[in-house]
């Protein structure tokens, strides 16, 4: 494989994994009744719709289909990729959240 096939298919895996990424913070959403593009907005006010974040919701199932997926998992996964903006407004939400009573 030469360098640029390489350089190539690195390209390609990063992309499929952060499309991995976004669709796992978009059914996260979806399972705690958040809306996805609003939590993104607030995140990243000065960008546009992210057309990823659009694929990612049709890729969505209801909550009651969907596996559970951890505060920490997602918040790691968003880690990895550096958006560190997300992850924040995803704690603020976390942090809302009624605690239980002991």
């Amino acid at each position: 494989m030469s360098r640029k096939e390489l350089e190539e298919e690195i390209i390609r895996n990063y992309q499929r994994d952060e499309q991995v990424m976004i669709l796992v913070f978009a059914q996260w959403c979806i399972n705690y009744g958040h809306d996805p593009v609003e939590l993104y907005a607030r995140a990243y006010p000065g960008q546009d719709a992210n057309p990823l974040l659009q694929q990612a919701l049709e890729l969505t199932v209801p909550k009651e289909e969907s596996s559970e997926i951890a505060d920490e998992t997602l918040l790691g996964v968003l880690s990895l990729f550096g958006n560190d903006d997300l992850a924040f407004v995803v704690t603020e939400e976390i942090a809302r959240r009624p605690r239980p009573q002991p």
